[in-house]
């Protein structure tokens, strides 16, 4: 194995952080990326004292840290404030909700994130953007090319801030590149990058589960970005070869529905090419974790936690430091 294994704690938020530090110890993981919820890392509790006794007790499971995730604050700093917002986010920060206090508290939350991430030792944080021009997707009544662009202009102009602060104290925002984001694809990505003058603090956690479905080649992101990925989450998707009922857009039915054109799955019982993606790692010579974020509606999550964990280790190899035919040449 030439990475470590860490385990997304974000789908077991209904877990203390005792217990989900003794499953993943039991199941055999490295350690941890810590998703910020009242259970596991409460931004609103942050003190020294407080990431110590996190410390503490990763330590004492023999559990490593090395990336915090805060995607759904994130998701409110740029995104369209609805009610929908308040069922994800802490009372504090919905306070009376309106859009523009819920959008600056939310800023300060991911500035307070990136403090959390300096005291815990470490310097990535995962997350999102949210869009304020992801109801435009589909561009019907037309939409004029300046209006994207403004979108884009509006999430450099709120996360301009953030960044230079992460980058002053030591620290990194990666976005998970993921539909209803301001950057979902290739394409949206690199003009993200652009919008943003390419700030160094700035890279992508990246997951290939929100590429395959829509056709975006998960392996050339690799590519393209290569100084870009910070961090990697190990999950898979399913998508259908024949036509089905629902498209790519979903029929607004909910994950696991049987007439949907795709869907997450385990590690190893999607679609996606593991294989190539370890081969672009390699080459772009990532040393960071390799996380599992489990999601599939179908499995149990401790035997399908515990099966990809078996996958990602069985996947991983380290690239080769010699030619395979080396031997064979003349001295």
């Amino acid at each position: 194995m030439a990475r470590k294994v860490t385990l997304y704690t974000g789908q077991w938020g209904d877990m203390p952080l005792e217990t989900i530090c003794a499953k993943a110890k039991e199941f055999g993981y490295d350690g941890l990326e810590l998703a910020c919820t009242d259970n596991h890392l409460d931004i609103g509790k942050l003190s020294h004292d407080y990431c110590d006794k996190i410390r503490k007790t990763l330590a004492s499971y023999g559990l490593e840290l090395f990336a915090i995730s805060n995607h759904l604050v994130g998701q409110c700093i740029c995104d369209r404030i609805d009610h929908r917002h308040k069922s994800i986010l802490p009372a504090r920060l919905w306070g009376d909700g309106d859009p523009e206090g819920v959008q600056q508290r939310a800023i300060a939350e991911m500035i307070h994130t990136g403090e959390a991430a300096r005291m815990l030792g470490i310097n990535t944080i995962n997350g999102f953007t949210g869009s304020p021009v992801w109801h435009l997707l589909y561009s019907f009544p037309p939409v004029s090319p300046d209006e994207i662009q403004a979108g884009f202009q509006l999430v450099a102009d709120r996360f301009k801030p953030i960044l230079d602060l992460y980058q002053e104290i030591g620290v990194r925002f990666a976005l998970e590149v993921h539909p209803t984001e301001i950057a979902f694809d290739i394409s949206s990505a690199r003009t993200l990058l652009e919008t943003l003058n390419y700030h160094p603090a700035f890279g992508f956690n990246y997951d290939p589960s929100h590429f395959g479905y829509q056709g975006v080649d998960y392996v050339a992101f690799i590519r393209e970005f290569a100084d870009r990925i910070f961090h990697v989450h190990m999950k898979d998707v399913w998508w259908s070869d024949v036509p089905t009922r629902a498209g790519v857009f979903g029929g607004h039915l909910p994950f696991a529905h049987p007439d949907r054109f795709w869907d997450f799955r385990s590690l190893g019982h999607g679609n996606i090419n593991f294989e190539e993606i370890i081969r672009a790692l390699n080459r772009i010579d990532y040393q960071g974790p390799l996380s599992v974020e489990w999601e599939d509606n179908g499995m149990d999550r401790e035997h399908g936690a515990a099966e990809a964990l078996q996958f990602v280790k069985t996947i991983d190899f380290k690239p080769s430091n010699v030619a395979f035919d080396a031997a064979f040449e003349k001295k």
